[in-house]
């Protein structure tokens, strides 16, 4: 394979990040990134990606910004991607995730560019998943009850319309629960992480407030994740939609107990009313036969170790802030 140009866009988020540090690692890639911010979050990017600030809102930035990149592939991370958020705020949560993807599709059309376009789609739109549908294939019926669902299913089915009637070649990943290092807080296993690190520091009481520990959902590593982004650009099938997961399924209640489990200090668990959501879907296992078939994708870290590495990166970036606080104090 020669020389790609890749554009991600919202690469300035979780698994943004993790894919542009994949693709530079692979050496084929000429790498440009869009986000809003005017500069790169991860320093380690910085100096090897062409960085263009641009709104996906705003449909005249986005062309302006396709016509300078002209990509081979986008990877169209954009969006916003918080279930309880989206709840609080559907309006901001489809304008970001529903019409950013319309603007970027009709930039594609007026300077008749024709890049491989991933779109990162959710295994939310499948909502209220019955036993008998279990494992999820792309088959299932899609039952989103959250608007973060709703706006995510928007975008599948709009990629599949603007293939069908405008022949962008798009693929749509539907993907399940992913986690790992770099996550924000705001995401379950993190969020353990993070009160577990701050426990162990001393700045938080030795008590880890939770929401609903029974249900059960499909994990997969953020760098098993975005290898899948590059096989299915490099090997998927244009049009298609792919579930991607682990086929397996663990209980919140399991994350929670083994990040505990690699606490070095005592820790209580308490039910937080407030973390709880509007609607939840009891259990969510993935079918990705077709995906794996189609590219030869498997996963490769184990859950263990993902969260391992999850709770070193807390504990990590709770010690910069109190060595930061520390330096301040003394200099005050």
């Amino acid at each position: 394979m020669g020389c790609m140009r890749g554009l991600i866009t919202g690469i300035n988020g979780f698994v943004g990040g993790h894919l542009a540090e994949y693709l530079l690692s692979q050496g084929e890639w000429e790498l440009w990134g869009l986000a809003r911010q005017p500069v790169l979050a991860l320093p380690q990017l910085r100096g090897r990606v062409e960085l263009l600030s641009v709104d996906l809102h705003d449909r005249q930035q986005t062309q302006r910004s396709l016509a300078v990149c002209c990509p081979d592939v986008i990877f169209h991370l954009a969006g916003q991607a918080n279930v309880q958020r989206s709840f609080q705020n559907p309006v901001e949560t489809f304008q970001t995730n529903i019409f950013a993807q319309l603007n970027l599709f009709q930039s594609l059309l007026e300077l008749d560019q024709q890049p491989l376009v991933l779109i990162a789609c959710s295994n939310e739109i499948y909502g209220q998943i019955r036993p008998e549908n279990l494992p999820v294939n792309e088959q299932t019926p899609l039952r989103p009850v959250s608007p973060y669902a709703v706006s995510k299913a928007t975008q599948d089915l709009l990629a599949y319309q603007y293939y069908i009637s405008h022949q962008i070649r798009t693929i749509r990943l539907r993907l399940f629960n992913h986690i790992g290092p770099r996550q924000e807080e705001s995401f379950v296993a993190s969020a353990f992480a993070a009160q577990i690190a701050r426990i162990e520091a001393g700045l938080q009481p030795p008590r880890l407030l939770v929401g609903n520990l029974a249900a059960e959902r499909d994990f997969t590593d953020v760098r098993d994740i975005v290898r899948a982004y590059v096989m299915a650009a490099l090997h998927g099938t244009v049009g298609n939609a792919y579930n991607v997961g682990s086929g397996r399924t663990v209980s919140i209640r399991w994350l929670l107990d083994t990040l505990i489990n690699y606490s070095s200090c005592p820790i209580d668990v308490e039910l937080n009313p407030a973390l709880m959501r509007p609607a939840d879907v009891p259990r969510v296992v993935s079918n990705s036969a077709s995906f794996r078939q189609d590219t030869g994708w498997e996963p490769s870290i184990t859950l263990e170790q993902t969260l391992l590495d999850i709770l070193v990166g807390w504990r990590t970036k709770v010690q910069h802030e109190q060595n930061a606080m520390s330096t301040a104090q003394l200099g005050s």
